[in-house]
C-alpha cells in the first residue's frame, strides 16, 4: 500500500511531538529519592560531608524535635527586583522606604536576601538603557535613612538591569560597587556565614551577570564563568564543612544560567537545602507560584517582583525545618506555619519527616503591625486550639503527631490583630514521606535549560524556512527527469501550498536570496554598533564580541527565532504566494482588478512595516552605526523589498520550468492537476 505525503508528514509530525513530549517529561522530572545527594562528583570526603544534614530515622538528635520553646528557629527575608527608576513609578521607593522602616521593624529577620535588579537602568522609552546614578543613590538613600543596617544583615546582589551597559567590574559605570551593601566588599560573588544559637546558616550569593555587560536586551540570560565557579566551588566546599544549613541565592534561575560542567545545580545541591532567585516576574503573572525541587535535590524557589507586584518573602529554619511563604506587601497579618510544614517543600536528603513526627507542638510564625490577638490551629474539620505565646513571635500548640503518620493532611491557621485583621493559611502536610507534585509550568521554567530552548526554538524555525524551498527544489529536479510522480496531498489546502513552495523553489533569483540570508543568519554578524555605549561590539547569533571579550550566545537565539518567525518565514509565504499568483496570470490568464491587485500586497506592507519597527526600536537601543550596519533588521527590509520586486515582475522565462511540472498539456493552457490525478477523480466519481 503506498502511503500519501500527508500520511508521511503526519506521522513525522507525531514522532517529533513525541520525542519532545518525551524530552521535556525527563528534564522536568522531580522524583528525588529519600536519601538521594547531589549528583555532583566529589571526593569520598566531600560526599560525606553533604550528607550532614541528612537524618537518620533512628538517631535524630535532639535539637532537632520541635517542641514548646523558641529555640533553634532562624527566619529571615528576601525581596527581588525593584527596579528604582527614575522615570517610572515612584512608589516603588516609597513602599520600599516602607519596607525598610515597617516591615523590618515588624518581622525583625535576621537577614535580608536583595537578589538583584536593585536598579531599573531604563530610559523614557523604555527601549534605550544605561546606569543612572540617581537611581543607585536613591537606593542607598533609603537604606541609610531606615537604618536597616543597624536592625539586620542587608545582602544584595547584582541582576542584569544593575549591569546594563556597564564596561567591566572595575569600571566607574560600575555602581553596584559603591552604592550596593556588600558591592563595596564584593565585586561578585560571596558567601556569609551567620552563626544563631547552636546552628551556623551559610548563605551564597550567585552573581552571574555578563562582564562586560550589554545593552538591553541580550544579557537576559547570566554566565558564570570558569573563575568564577571555582570560587563557587571553594564556597561550596566551605559550607558543607562548615556550616548546619546553606541557603543559596542570586538574580538568575538556574534555568538562566550558563556554566562549567556539571552546571549550578549540581553545585547548589551539594550543600544548599535552597535556591533563592527572581528575574523572571512570575513570566508576568502567568506563574504566580513558580517553585520546583531540582534533581539536584535543593528546592528552587523564585519570588516574585517588587516592581509591580511588590512580593517579599518570610523565610524559616525551624530545627532544621525549612519553611517559606510570599507575602504582598501592607497584607498583615503574616503567617508562616513552621512545623509540621508544606508537604511539597520537603526536602529529601536534608530534612525528615521524622523530626515532625517526634514533634511535641504545632508551631507558627506570626506577624503583624498590630498585637496579635489571636492565633488558634486544627487539623482536618477537627476542633479548633488556640495557641500559646512564646518569646514573641512564635504560637505554639501541643499535639499528638501520631495520630496524623500516615497520609497527606491539613493543618488550617487562623491569625486575627487588634485591628481586626485577619489571616487563614491552609497548608498540607505528610508525616510518612508522601510526596505532591509541583505544577507544570513552573517546572519547565525552572529546569530546563532556557538558553538550549531557544538554540532550539532558532533552530528548528531555519529548518522550517530552509527545508520546504530545498526539498521541493530536489523534487523538481526528480519529477523533471521523470524518477518520481509530483506529489499528491489529499488535502486541497496543503495542495496549494505545494504548489507555490515548488514554483517559488524554481525562481534562482528569489530562492538563493532567501537561503542563504537565513544561513547567513546563523554565522554571519547580525549588527556591529555601540553594544556598550562608547564601546563597538559584533553581534552574532552565536554570540558577542565586546571590548576584547566574548560572551556567549544565549538570548540571541531567541532574537534569531523572532526575526525569523515574524519576517523571513512569513516573507517567505507572501513571496510563494505572489509568485503563484504571477504563474497564473502568465499561464491561466487569471486577471485581476486593480483593488485586488493592491489588496493582495497588503501583507507585505504590514511584514515591511512590523520589521522597519523592529529596526526602529533597534536604533533606539543600540544607536545609528547599530542601525546602518545592521543586516539582521535594516538590511533585510531592503531585501524584502528586492525580493517582492522580483516576484511581482516575473517573467514566463523565470518560471517556465515549473510549467513543465505544473501545467497539464491536455488542459489547453489552463492550470490543472497530473493526467493520472484526473483518471483517480474519475474512477471515484465513478465508484460513486
Amino acid at each position: 500500500m503506498r502511503l500519501s505525503m500527508s500520511a508521511l508528514l503526519l506521522v513525522a509530525v507525531c514522532l517529533a511531538c513525541s520525542v519532545i513530549i518525551g524530552k521535556i517529561s525527563s528534564v522536568i522530572n522531580v522524583d528525588v529519592a529519600e536519601g538521594e545527594i547531589s549528583s555532583n562528583p566529589q571526593s569520598d570526603d566531600d560526599k560525606h560531608a553533604s550528607r550532614r544534614l541528612k537524618y537518620q530515622d533512628d538517631h535524630l538528635p535532639g535539637n532537632r524535635i520541635p517542641g514548646e520553646f523558641a529555640d533553634n528557629l532562624f527566619w529571615f527575608l528576601q525581596i527581588s527586583d525593584l527596579h528604582i527608576s527614575v522615570f517610572h513609578d515612584i512608589s516603588r521607593v516609597s513602599d520600599l522606604r516602607e519596607f525598610c522602616r515597617t516591615t523590618i521593624d515588624t518581622i525583625k529577620p535576621k537577614i535580608v536576601l536583595a537578589s538583584g535588579d536593585l536598579t531599573d537602568a531604563k530610559m523614557l522609552d523604555n527601549m534605550g538603557s544605561r546606569q543612572y546614578i540617581e537611581e543607585w543613590q536613591t537606593y542607598k538613600s533609603i537604606l541609610e535613612e531606615s537604618r536597616v543596617q543597624q536592625k539586620t544583615l542587608w545582602l544584595d546582589v547584582r541582576g542584569n538591569h544593575d549591569n546594563f551597559n556597564v564596561p567591566g567590574l572595575h569600571s566607574s559605570e560600575n555602581f553596584y560597587r559603591n552604592f550596593s551593601v556588600q558591592g563595596t566588599k564584593h565585586l561578585r560573588s560571596y558567601m556569609i556565614q551567620v552563626r544563631h544559637d547552636s546552628d551556623v546558616y551559610s548563605f551564597v550569593a550567585v552573581d552571574a551577570c555578563l562582564d562586560p555587560g550589554p545593552k538591553r536586551p541580550f544579557n537576559f540570560i547570566g554566565v558564570v564563568g570558569l573563575k568564577e565557579y571555582e570560587q563557587l566551588k571553594e564556597f561550596d566546599h566551605q559550607a558543607n564543612s562548615e556550616s548546619n544549613f546553606t541557603i543559596w541565592f542570586g538574580h538568575y534561575p538556574t534555568s538562566c544560567i550558563l556554566s562549567p560542567s556539571p552546571g549550578m545545580r549540581p553545585l547548589i545541591g551539594s550543600s544548599g537545602v535552597a535556591y533563592l532567585c527572581g528575574h523572571l516576574h512570575q513570566l508576568g503573572g502567568i506563574v504566580p507560584n513558580m517553585y520546583t525541587l531540582q534533581k539536584s535535590g535543593n528546592l528552587e524557589l523564585e519570588l516574585g517582583d517588587w516592581k509591580d507586584n511588590r512580593m517579599f518573602r518570610l523565610l524559616a529554619f525551624d530545627h532544621g525545618l525549612f519553611s517559606f511563604v510570599d507575602v504582598l506587601h501592607g497584607d498583615w497579618p503574616v503567617v508562616l506555619p513552621t512545623n509540621p510544614k508544606h508537604a511539597l517543600f520537603m526536602v529529601p536528603g536534608k530534612e525528615s519527616t521524622t523530626s515532625m513526627l517526634n514533634s511535641s507542638h504545632i508551631r507558627v510564625l506570626a506577624f503583624s503591625t498590630a498585637a496579635i490577638k489571636m492565633v488558634r490551629v486544627r487539623i482536618n474539620n477537627g476542633e479548633w486550639g488556640v495557641c500559646k505565646n512564646v518569646n514573641g513571635s512564635l504560637y505554639v500548640f501541643k499535639w499528638n503527631a501520631t495520630r496524623f503518620k500516615k497520609g497527606i493532611h491539613h493543618l488550617t491557621v487562623e491569625v486575627e490583630d487588634e485591628l481586626g485583621r485577619s489571616k487563614t493559611v491552609v497548608q498540607p502536610f505528610s508525616l510518612d514521606g508522601t510526596r505532591l507534585a509541583f505544577s507544570v509550568l513552573p517546572r519547565i521554567a525552572l529546569m530546563v535549560n532556557i538558553s538550549v530552548v531557544f538554540q532550539c526554538m532558532f533552530g528548528g524555525m531555519l529548518i522550517l524556512c530552509i527545508v520546504p524551498m530545498c526539498l521541493t527544489r530536489f523534487m523538481h529536479k526528480l519529477v523533471k527527469n521523470k524518477k518520481m510522480r509530483r506529489p499528491r496531498l489529499g488535502v486541497g489546502f496543503l495542495q496549494d501550498w505545494l504548489r507555490k513552495i515548488w514554483i517559488l523553489s524554481t525562481v534562482d533569483r528569489i530562492f538563493f536570496p532567501l537561503t542563504i540570508y537565513a544561513l547567513y543568519l546563523t554565522i554571519g554578524p547580525w549588527s556591529i554598533g555601540e553594544v556598550i555605549e562608547n564601546h563597538t561590539g559584533i553581534i552574532f547569533a552565536w554570540g558577542m564580541v565586546i571590548n576584547g571579550s566574548y560572551l556567549p550566545g544565549s538570548l540571541t537565539y531567541a532574537y534569531g527565532f523572532i526575526q525569523l518567525f515574524t519576517y523571513h518565514f512569513p516573507l517567505t509565504l507572501y513571496l510563494a504566494h505572489t509568485a503563484d499568483k504571477r504563474f497564473q496570470m502568465l499561464y491561466v490568464f487569471d486577471n485581476c482588478s486593480m483593488l485586488g491587485y493592491l489588496y493582495r500586497h497588503l501583507p507585505f506592507i504590514f511584514i515591511v512595516a512590523v520589521q522597519m519597527a523592529y529596526a526602529y526600536f533597534f536604533w533606539l537601543a543600540y544607536g545609528t552605526l547599530a542601525f546602518v550596519l545592521g543586516p539582521l533588521r535594516t538590511w533585510s527590509v531592503i531585501l524584502g523589498i528586492f525580493l517582492w520586486f522580483q516576484a511581482i515582475s516575473l517573467q514566463e522565462k523565470c518560471l517556465s520550468d515549473a510549467s513543465l511540472v505544473w501545467i497539464s498539456k491536455s488542459a489547453g493552457g489552463r492550470l490543472s492537476v497530473a493526467k493520472e490525478d484526473q483518471e483517480e477523480q474519475k474512477m471515484v466519481t465513478s465508484a460513486a
